[in-house]
C-alpha cells in the first residue's frame, strides 16, 4: 500500500521547489518554511537551498584575502549586545593613530590581501581641524596613496550616518567623498535586525530601519556597492527574521529595477555570541555561543528567499567556527569568508573562532567537502 505524504509535507515542497525553480518565495511563505521542525523538512529545506546555490552560482567556494581593522573600540553609543564598545580612558580601550592603521594595511599586502575592511567605534574626539568628515578622508586617502591596489571595503551605514550627524552634512555627501577619496564599497553591517521594534531593545541609540536602507540606497544609488548582513539569534521572532530579508530583497529589486550603478553584492548571517555580552541581554538570550542548528535552517531560508536577487551567501567563521561555517556550504553559501588576518568585534564577545585564518587553511577545510576552492577579489570577480 502506498502511503501518501501528509498536505503539510507537500506544502512544503511545491513551495521548495518553486524557489528552486527561480520563483520568488512570499514573506508568508518563507516564514512557514522557516518554522518547519521535523528532521525530513529540514533535510528538505536544506537540499533545496543547495540545489538553488549550485544553480545561481555553480559549485565553486570563493574566499577573499583581507585585514579586518577595527581602529577603534572608543564608541558614543551602549548596544544592547556589545561587548567591543569602551569610553575613552576605559580598560582596554584603544585607538589606532594613523601611523599604526598604514602599517596594519602594509603588513597586509606582504602576505597578499586585496581588501582592507575597516570599521570601528563612534568616537566623538575622532576629528580633524573640528571635522569628523576629514578625519575620516585622511584614514582613506593614506591608505589609497600607500596602497592603490587594495579594495577599502570601509564605514558601515552607521558610520555614515555619525559622520553627516556631527558635521550637519547629508548622507549623500559623506558618501561621495568618502568614495572619491578612495572608498570601494561599504559594509552592510549595523543593520543587526531591520525592525524597530527590535532595535529599540537591542541599539536604541543606533540609526532606524528606514535610515539603514536609506543610507544603502544612497550608495548603490551613488555607484558604491555595498555588502548586507543580518545579527540573528537573539530577541527577535521569526517574523522579524524574515521581515530583514525582506525589507532587504525589496531594495535589491529596486536598485535592478532603476538600474542603480551598484548592488548589495552579498548577504551573511550573523549569528549572536553572549558569552560577554551586556548583562541584561545576556540574562534574556541565556545562551552564550550559537546554536548551529538554528543557523544553518535561517541560512538556507536566506539561500532561498533571495533567489536571483542576492546571490553571494556567506557564513560566519568567527561566530561558528570553521566547522561550522563549512557545514554552512552545505545550506546554501557559495562563499567561506576572508582571512581577516585579525578581528576584534566577535572575539571581545566571546566567539571560539579565531581571529585569523590563513588561505591554506580555508582551502583545506572546503576541499574536504569535495568542493574546488577560488581566490576572489571583493566583489566577486576571480583573482
Amino acid at each position: 500500500m502506498t502511503i501518501s505524504r501528509p498536505p503539510a509535507a507537500r506544502d512544503l515542497d511545491s513551495l521548495l521547489d518553486r524557489a528552486v525553480s527561480g520563483n520568488e518565495l512570499s514573506a508568508d511563505a518563507a516564514l512557514i518554511v522557516l518554522q518547519q521542525r521535523e528532521p525530513e523538512a529540514i533535510e528538505a529545506i536544506r537540499a533545496a537551498a543547495d540545489r538553488l546555490r549550485a544553480r545561481l552560482v555553480g559549485e565553486t567556494v570563493t574566499y577573499v584575502v583581507n585585514r579586518n581593522i577595527n581602529f577603534t573600540n572608543i564608541c558614543e553609543q551602549h548596544c544592547g549586545f556589545c561587548a567591543f564598545r569602551r569610553d575613552a580612558g576605559d580598560e582596554g580601550a584603544y585607538w589606532f593613530d594613523l601611523e599604526t592603521i598604514v602599517a596594519k594595511a602594509a603588513d597586509a599586502v606582504k602576505r597578499g590581501a586585496t581588501e582592507i575592511c575597516m570599521q570601528g567605534g563612534l568616537n566623538p574626539e575622532a576629528k580633524q581641524d573640528g571635522s569628523s568628515l576629514k578625519y575620516y578622508l585622511a584614514i582613506v586617502r593614506e591608505l589609497h596613496q600607500a596602497f592603490p591596489q587594495l579594495h577599502l571595503h570601509a564605514f558601515s551605514p552607521q558610520e555614515v550616518e555619525f559622520i553627516a550627524r556631527h558635521d550637519g552634512l547629508s548622507f549623500a555627501a559623506v558618501l561621495e567623498a568618502l568614495a572619491e577619496a578612495g572608498v570601494a564599497s561599504l559594509p552592510g553591517t549595523a543593520a543587526e535586525v531591520l525592525d524597530d521594534d527590535v532595535r529599540r531593545i537591542l541599539c536604541p541609540e543606533k540609526i532606524d530601519t528606514a535610515t539603514w536602507l536609506e543610507i544603502v540606497e544612497t550608495a548603490l544609488k551613488l555607484g558604491v556597492p555595498t555588502t548586507s548582513t543580518m545579527l540573528c539569534g537573539h530577541i527577535e521572532t521569526p517574523a522579524q527574521q524574515i521581515g530583514h530579508f525582506e525589507k532587504v530583497r525589496s531594495l535589491q529589486l529596486r536598485a535592478i529595477e532603476r538600474d542603480y550603478p551598484a548592488r548589495i553584492s552579498e548577504f551573511i548571517l550573523l549569528p549572536f555570541v553572549g558569552e560577554h555580552a551586556p548583562p541584561r541581554l545576556r540574562k534574556r538570550v541565556n545562551r552564550d555561543q550559537p546554536l548551529l542548528e538554528d543557523t544553518l535552517l535561517l541560512t538556507a531560508i536566506a539561500r532561498l528567499f533571495f533567489g536571483t536577487a542576492v546571490v553571494n551567501h556567506q557564513p560566519s567563521w568567527v561566530k561558528l567556527g570553521l566547522d561550522g561555517a563549512v557545514e554552512g556550504l552545505r545550506w546554501g553559501c557559495n562563499d567561506i569568508g576572508g582571512t581577516l588576518m585579525e578581528e576584534h568585534i566577535t572575539t571581545m564577545a566571546g566567539a571560539k573562532g579565531g581571529t585569523c585564518m590563513e588561505p591554506e587553511t580555508l582551502i583545506e577545510a572546503v576541499g574536504a567537502i569535495g568542493r574546488p576552492v577560488r581566490q576572489r577579489k571583493t566583489l566577486y570577480s576571480f583573482c
